[in-house]
């Protein structure tokens, strides 16, 4: 040690080490700023149908929208939940198709992008190709509803919504793609073993494709969640319960009848909230995915090296 106190021959700050470290701190809080702001703007949308979905009418013509209501009201609630029965009825289709058509789905795009990805499947390459085309080409929607109405014989069936949710081009090219990241090792060592092909499929591909299949089974949950289009065209009015999105859908569009049968025969109708009930049905659909989503959000993150490679 000399006379000033620093170390002679011991080892000295680095200062380059330092700056990196102050580099590393600035990047990393401006990720933050900037994914925190993201998330604001993703946010404030829902807060925004939110706070109009309690708003009367005649505030929402008067301010606008609003993410904190001006006049509370839940008037348009009371409209959407007029009559409970059906709108239970309809939840509990939709959850059920929604369900059902996850687990069967999931299942069979789990199998299909399986099979397409092994190297000893003789025909895989055709058969992903007739399953590229169709993201390409469709028949249309007359030969769709041919197809249900009359070779199936589906009108007014749950089945008719249920079966063409339960496959689709993407995800299964999402799967293989997935699957094919697994080393192939795996399989061979378990065939080795006296496994068989549907055992290899249940017991180590599964456990291994957790975050691809939760990706996925989100992805058809919210198809089935959402699910209006075919049950519009496949489930007539006389059916007691329809899917959810459908009934909103028809309680929307009939508070906007209503409203310009009014409005041509000179009627006063400020009373109806059509834009809060747009608001309101707006919640009632996507509340329940939304708390349901942070149960899955968890296997997004989750690696894929679960299991060892056979030596």
């Amino acid at each position: 040690m000399n006379a000033k106190g620093n170390v002679i021959g011991g080892n000295t700050p680095r200062p380059a080490r330092i700056r990196s470290d102050a580099s590393e701190t600035i990047v990393r809080w401006f990720g933050y700023i900037v994914i925190g702001i993201f998330a604001i703007c993703c946010l404030l949308p829902f807060l925004l149908i939110l706070g109009t979905s309690f708003t009367s009418e005649s505030s929402v013509k008067k301010f606008g929208f609003t993410i904190w209501p001006h006049e509370f009201s839940t008037f348009a609630y009371q409209i959407v939940f007029e009559n409970p029965k059906l709108i239970i009825g309809s939840y509990l289709v939709t959850i059920g198709l929604t369900v059902v058509g996850t687990i069967i789905g999931l299942f069979i795009v789990a199998m299909t992008g399986y099979a397409l990805q092994r190297p000893d499947f003789t025909y895989r390459n055709k058969i992903s190709f007739f399953i590229y085309f169709t993201t390409l080409f469709s028949g249309g929607l007359v030969p769709f509803y041919l197809l249900i109405t009359q070779y199936l014989e589906l009108k007014d069936n749950y089945l008719a919504v249920l079966l063409p949710g339960l496959l689709s081009p993407f995800l299964i090219i999402m799967m293989k793609s997935f699957v094919r990241s697994i080393p192939h090792a795996i399989t061979e060592s378990a065939k080795i073993d006296g496994a068989g092909d549907f055992t290899i499929f249940m017991r180590l591909i599964l456990p291994m494709s957790t975050p691809a299949l939760a990706t996925i089974g989100l992805f058809i949950a919210l198809g089935y969640w959402n699910e209006w289009y075919n049950a519009m065209l496949f489930l007539s009015p006389d059916m007691d319960y329809r899917p959810l999105q459908l009934f909103l859908y028809n309680v929307v569009t009939s508070a906007d009848f209503i409203r310009n049968s009014a409005a041509s025969s000179n009627v006063s109708m400020s009373d109806v909230p059509l834009e809060t009930m747009k608001m309101a049905t707006a919640v009632v659909a996507t509340g329940p995915v939304i708390l349901f989503y942070p149960f899955v959000q968890r296997y997004f993150i989750k690696g894929i090296t679960v299991g060892a490679v056979k030596g």
